[in-house]
Parts: structure tokens; C-alpha cells; sequence
């Protein structure tokens, strides 16, 4: 199996354009800091590869990784479809930026596909440009990540119920944000990737538990971080996102599994955008990881 880290970065990126945190001015200053949205890319047995999560910055992550790039024919694309873990924007607006593609499969939960066609109408808006396929990411079970073939195995687990803002009023559903499990067959490797996580269900924790290697939300690096830092008025865990250190937190969860584990998805405002900080050290102690732009898993 392998993986590559297309982007590490909460919704904005960082920098964040209209931010001067010092996150972001380090950002700025040192553009070995610059982190583009978190994104993954997954190969499949016959070289084609998934895209999970399709970000504003799907363009320049498929232009960074010589992998993605098409060829030989002149629009021959090794993109075989995009996999989506929830409905935020940060995770969906990249999908309109492949409009030139001849048709686009995108694996999806039930709540995340209607929430995309009945909020957003991102159907109506690409039907003149191309022609969205859409299958169901199962919640329950697994199937092959390419239907008809035999490989990797894909399946979803729900973390949580929350909704993007644009669809606030919509029912509720343990589906609306999942974590993908990615099993293969041929080696026995197990991956899961938990970019957003309100909660620790047990679910989550088996396949945790079982995993080779774990990448999990980073966001905050505590829960009063959103307060103190002024970006707003809840904490972590009221935005939907379990911190990293504290009471609640997912280090020393993670700590505790024999998996390898990686923090994404990180805030402008979290500390670990610095390779300066004392975090590091407390993270690198509990044998746990930053993912970085670029970072290739190979399992």
C-alpha cells in the first residue's frame, strides 16, 4: 500500500490568507513551513490512484507529486476518483477544480453526496463541464476502493455527526464524517486516516488498535487553544475536532497502539507549525509524528 501526503493543513491553509498569527507570519517568512490542505493519495494494485478529500488545492497537489501527473496520452489522467471523508468545504471545493476531466467517480457517505447535490448543487453546476459518478462509501462492511478488481479495500467508520455550516439544518447522521480504513489484502497492511475527529468511538479504537498506521486530527494542539488564541469563542472539542494534549486528548491514546501514528490537518493556530517548539519533543517521547507535505507511506 502506498500513500502519499498531499497536504497537512486545516481549512485555510497555512499561511491563511487573511491571517498574521504567527503561525502563519512564520509561514510567510520560512516556506519550508507552508502547509496545503490535508489530502492523501491512494495507489491501487494497478497503479492508479484516489484521492481522499479534494481540497482548493487539488490543483497544486497533483502538480507537486510527478505520480499524479497525466501522460502518456495528452488527458490520460492516473486520477481515478476522489474518496471524501465529510462535506466541509475545505475537503469538497477542489472537486469543481477538476471539472476538465471527461467524468469523475467520487466515493461518498449518503449524508456527504446529498449535502454536496441539494445544498451546494454541485451536480448542476459541473453537468456542463463533466459528469459526477457517485458511489456509496460503506459505513458497514468493506469493499474493493476499485469496484471489480481485487486490491485495496476500502470502508468508512462514522467519528461523528457534524455538519458543515452550509448544511446546518440537515438531518442528523453518525455518517456525516468518517474515518477510512484501507485494508490490503495481498499484505495484510491496515491504514486509517481520521483527518477530522470529534470522538473516540469503539469502532474507531478497533480499527485503531489493528491499524499499521494511524493518521488522525491534529487540529488543536489543546482544547482552550480556539479561546486563547482568539479564533473563536468554543474549544477544540465544541468545534468538532479532539484536541492532541489534556484530559480529552488523542496523544496518549495513540501512544498506547503499535501502530505508527501521525497528527494532520493541522491550524495555523497549533504550535506544531513550528519545528521550534517544545511539542515536538513531548510528541517524539510518546513515539508519535507531525506529517508533512509530501511525507510517502509506503506499507
Amino acid at each position: 500500500m502506498l500513500l502519499l501526503v498531499l497536504g497537512t493543513a486545516a481549512g485555510g491553509g497555512i499561511p491563511q490568507w487573511n491571517c498574521a498569527c504567527s503561525g502563519c507570519a512564520g509561514a510567510r517568512a520560512h516556506p519550508g513551513r507552508r502547509r496545503r490542505h490535508a489530502s492523501l493519495a491512494v495507489r491501487t494494485d494497478d497503479g492508479r490512484w484516489y484521492i481522499v478529500n479534494a481540497t482548493p488545492d487539488i490543483g497544486d497537489q497533483i502538480e507537486a507529486r510527478p505520480e499524479l501527473h497525466p501522460g502518456p496520452g495528452s488527458r490520460q489522467t492516473p486520477l481515478a476518483g476522489l474518496v471524501l471523508t465529510d462535506a466541509e468545504l475545505d475537503h469538497t471545493l477542489g472537486i469543481a477544480r477538476l471539472r476538465e476531466a471527461d467524468g469523475l467517480q467520487v466515493l461518498a457517505t449518503a449524508p456527504v453526496r446529498r449535502a454536496l447535490l441539494d445544498r451546494l448543487h454541485l451536480g448542476d453546476v459541473l453537468a456542463p463541464y463533466t459528469s459526477l459518478t457517485w458511489r456509496e462509501l460503506p459505513s458497514r462492511g468493506a469493499e474493493p476502493l476499485d469496484r471489480g478488481a481485487s486490491g485495496l479495500q476500502i470502508s468508512g467508520i462514522p467519528v461523528s455527526g457534524k455538519r458543515p455550516r452550509y448544511a446546518a439544518d440537515a438531518p442528523d447522521d453518525d455518517a456525516w464524517v468518517v474515518a477510512l480504513r484501507l485494508y490490503d489484502p495481498a499484505s495484510g497492511a491496515t491504514a486509517l486516516y481520521a483527518p477530522a475527529l470529534a470522538a473516540w468511538p469503539d469502532r474507531f479504537q478497533q480499527a485503531a488498535a489493528e491499524a499499521d498506521c494511524v493518521i488522525v486530527d491534529g487540529t488543536f494542539w489543546d482544547d482552550e487553544e480556539p479561546r486563547s488564541t482568539g479564533i473563536s469563542e468554543r474549544t477544540a472539542t465544541g468545534m468538532g475536532h479532539l484536541p492532541i494534549e489534556g484530559p480529552d486528548g488523542t496523544a496518549e491514546r495513540l501512544a498506547r497502539l503499535s501502530a505508527r501514528c501521525l497528527y494532520t490537518h493541522l491550524n495555523n493556530t497549533n504550535p506544531l507549525v513550528d519545528p521550534a517548539v517544545p511539542q515536538h519533543k513531548r510528541l517524539a517521547r510518546l513515539g508519535l509524528e507531525v506529517a508533512y507535505d509530501g511525507m510517502v507511506i509506503d506499507l
